[in-house]
């Protein structure tokens, strides 16, 4: 009996620590003011950071300028735009200018690749539209038989340093990978009133030109990487001197979607910002 009497204040303590039933959940949300509600309602649909990502991987492919089989140029891409033709599905990926530089080749082959369960997908891509290198570094392929979802391109008040983003891209002509961090500055044009540049201290590669910067936030597009600034390090061994280059933190330079938004509408393609696919996009 004393066992039990000494017991009870736990069991008692136990009982008031336990959480509100659904029941009483719900009369709680039901006493707070219908914005409060409307807020909680929005918290709750929120997708998750790993929803947010498997929404943004489909979206990226790897670019790839080859000759006799050999790639001589990679970079990475985003499907800004599909469409249904009577031919099939036709993919539009953004680009940057600099990556279809085919100097020195004489019979270059312009390729968007993708990975499925570790096999490799080709697909051709023909140039639509070049911007000029360095003012306006995009460029529109147009992929035939390639079915993917477009991005969607981030508003103007979506850029905002410290927020957080995601870098979709193929560096060194891999696989996509992603790298994380927080857009470090936008640089804004007076004239145009518009941000005209990006800056994100995500870590990236040779290849990532041409990448999506991402909201962590909505999931929306909000530049296209063109670079980085490099620093370069030198060290001597056994009396020989070597040196290479670093990217700087905070130094991968993207054109926001502003930029992007005016390239598709100044070449004429404006049309693929509000086109989204006819059909469902598998990766």
């Amino acid at each position: 009996m004393n066992r039990f009497l000494l017991g009870s204040p736990l069991l008692l303590a136990l009982a008031a620590c336990a959480g509100p039933s659904a029941k009483e959940r719900a009369a709680q949300t039901s006493l707070l003011t219908p914005s409060a509600q409307r807020v909680l309602a929005e918290e709750a649909a929120r997708p998750t950071r790993r929803e947010l990502v498997r929404g943004i991987l489909p979206h990226n492919v790897r670019f790839v300028v080859e000759e006799d089989g050999e790639a001589k140029r990679t970079a990475s891409g985003v499907v800004i735009g599909s469409e249904l033709t009577a031919h099939g599905s036709v993919s539009y990926v953004l680009t940057n200018a600099h990556a279809l530089d085919t100097e020195g080749l004489t019979a270059p082959r312009m390729l968007v690749t993708l990975e499925r369960q570790g096999e490799v997908h080709e697909y051709p891509a023909e140039p639509l539209a070049q911007g000029s290198v360095p003012d306006m570094d995009l460029a529109l392929l147009r992929v035939r038989g390639l079915e993917l979802p477009p991005a969607q391109l981030a508003d103007d008040s979506e850029l905002e340093p410290g927020g957080d983003v995601v870098v979709a891209a193929s560096p060194f002509g891999k696989s996509i990978s992603l790298s994380g961090g927080m857009v470090s500055q936008v640089e804004w044009d007076r004239a145009l009133k518009s941000p005209r540049m990006l800056k994100t201290d995500a870590p990236i590669g040779y290849g990532a030109s041409g990448g999506g910067v991402f909201s962590l936030e909505t999931g929306r597009l909000l530049a296209i990487v063109e670079g980085y600034r490099t620093a370069k390090v030198g060290f001597d061994v056994a009396e020989q001197s070597y040196s290479f280059d670093v990217p700087m933190p905070g130094e991968t330079f993207a054109a926001p979607a502003s930029k992007v938004r005016r390239f598709l509408e100044e070449k004429g393609y404006g049309r693929l910002l509000q086109a989204r696919p006819a059909t469902t996009a598998r990766r």
